[in-house]
């Protein structure tokens, strides 16, 4: 890895947080990003299709962090940056039409090379339903080596997270916002104890707040990394099906947990059966339909 390049993006990133396909005009031209400090704004206005006073503004950022020594700084912090040329990325971010420039990581970055993730997700609202569902379907997968990738939110996020670790397994974090905002608050200890022994990654800089629009583009993180997403109780219309969106565009599988036909928390699973989704109630199911690939 080219840490002269790496220090150029991580200032670049922080100044200007956005996927790589923002990115990529400027690097097409520039891969080593060693001309960006002499570049003029009417010249970054073009070639990043910008305003100019934004052009203006990224210049000036970009200049005071340049010589930053972002790489020694997030050691500190115990934060590992991955950029897109890294050899520990995952190739199946790449197939992203906006792939992440940056993964910051805490914790145990090895699991991002596990070759079995799946994605368990589901209402912020979640009841006792999912909290039994999940505890049905995630200890035959756990004990079969997979890993298990969800958002933290409060609800069916955080029971997953939870009853990975409780059964001794490894789950991946993705959050919507940087290290330093630490979203929900409720979610706090759970937070730590991911960062601490598993593995807690976000696409945005330390300073990042957690805003409304980053939690979309974090569920394409979270299918990315996936093989397979496995729903329990969610709305139709409920930011769970940015992520189902994102799954079913890559080819992942879709697994959907059957509920009570009279709980709006039943219809999207309901809804994701009725358009061709497996619907699952023991991790076995998930499993047979692995096997293949697993043989």
């Amino acid at each position: 890895m080219n840490d002269e390049f790496t220090q150029r993006l991580l200032a670049l990133h922080y100044v200007y947080p956005k996927p790589l396909n923002r990115l990529a005009p400027l690097l097409k031209e520039d891969p080593e990003l060693e001309y960006l400090r002499f570049r003029s704004p009417g010249e970054l206005a073009e070639t990043m299709q910008i305003p100019l006073e934004k052009a203006n503004a990224l210049k000036r950022s970009y200049l005071n962090y340049a010589n930053t020594p972002f790489l020694e700084i997030y050691a500190q912090q115990e934060i590992f940056p991955l950029t897109y040329r890294d050899p520990l990325y995952p190739s199946s971010l790449h197939e992203l039409i906006d792939p992440p420039a940056v993964l910051y990581m805490k914790g145990d970055f090895a699991l991002l090379d596990a070759p079995e993730k799946i994605a368990v997700i589901g209402s912020r609202k979640a009841q006792s339903y999912s909290h039994s569902a999940i505890q049905q379907l995630l200890p035959p997968l756990l004990a079969e080596g997979f890993v298990i990738v969800s958002g933290l939110a409060e609800g069916a996020d955080a029971m997953a997270h939870r009853c990975a670790i409780d059964s001794g397994g490894k789950t991946i974090a993705v959050i919507g916002s940087g290290f330093l905002h630490r979203y929900p608050k409720i979610n706090d200890a759970l937070s730590i104890i991911i960062e601490e022994t598993q593995l807690l990654v976000t696409e945005y800089p330390p300073y990042m707040p957690p805003r409304k629009w980053n939690f979309p583009m974090r569920n394409r993180i979270i299918s990315g990394l996936s093989k397979g997403v496995i729903v329990t109780q969610a709305e139709v219309k409920s930011g769970t099906w940015s992520t189902i969106e994102h799954a079913l565009e890559h080819g992942k599988d879709i697994f959907a947990v059957p509920g009570n036909i009279f709980s709006p928390l039943s219809a999207g699973p309901h809804k994701l059966i009725s358009e061709g989704a497996k619907p699952v109630w023991d991790g076995a199911q998930v499993l047979e339909e692995y096997r293949q690939l697993r043989s």
